[in-house]
C-alpha cells in the first residue's frame, strides 16, 4: 500500500498512486430497497475489480453483501426518513458507512444462541476488522472495514 496525502491508495503499478474508489447511493426506505442497497454494492464489487484491478473472492463478495444487508436493514428499522450508503474500496478493504437520521447509536447485545433476532451488529462486529458509530448534525452513522483477504 502507499501513504498518499493523509489516505490509503491503490498502487497503479506505475509509481503514480490512485485513490480509492467511492461510490455512494441513497434510500427511502421504500420496500425493495435492502435488495437495491446489496445490489448496487455488487456493482461497486465489480467495479473495483475492473477500475482498480483488485481481486476479490465469493467469501470477500459475500461478506460484504451481508454487511450491507445488515447495516441497511438496521437503519431501515430504526430511522425514520431516508439513509444513505457510502463505499470505499482500496486495495485491501471496503469501508460500508450507512447514515441514517436517527441520532440514537446501535447497541451491540451480548452473544445469546437462545436470543431471536438482534444478532446483526454481532454478525458485523465477527466479520469486520474495525465497527465504529457515531452521531452527525441530522443522525448517525454506521461504519465497518472489510478486509479483501484473510
Amino acid at each position: 500500500m502507499i501513504e498518499h496525502l493523509g489516505g490509503s491508495v491503490i498502487p497503479s503499478g506505475s509509481g503514480v498512486p490512485v485513490e480509492p474508489l467511492r461510490r455512494a447511493t441513497a434510500f427511502t426506505g421504500d420496500p425493495g430497497c435492502i435488495a437495491e442497497a446489496r445490489a448496487f454494492a455488487e456493482i461497486f464489487l465489480e467495479e473495483l475489480r475492473k477500475e482498480c484491478c483488485v481481486p476479490t473472492d465469493e467469501r470477500a463478495d459475500g461478506e460484504l453483501l451481508l454487511v450491507v444487508s445488515e447495516l441497511v436493514t438496521n437503519a431501515d428499522r430504526h430511522s425514520y426518513g431516508p439513509y444513505i450508503l457510502e463505499l470505499e474500496g482500496t486495495d485491501t478493504s471496503v469501508t460500508v458507512s450507512v447514515y441514517d437520521s436517527s441520532a440514537a447509536l446501535p447497541v451491540r447485545y451480548p452473544r445469546d444462541p437462545q436470543r431471536i433476532g438482534r444478532h446483526g451488529l454481532e454478525i458485523v462486529h465477527a466479520l469486520a476488522t474495525e465497527v465504529t458509530a457515531g452521531r452527525v448534525p441530522v443522525g448517525k452513522y454506521v461504519r465497518a472495514v472489510l478486509p479483501l483477504s484473510r
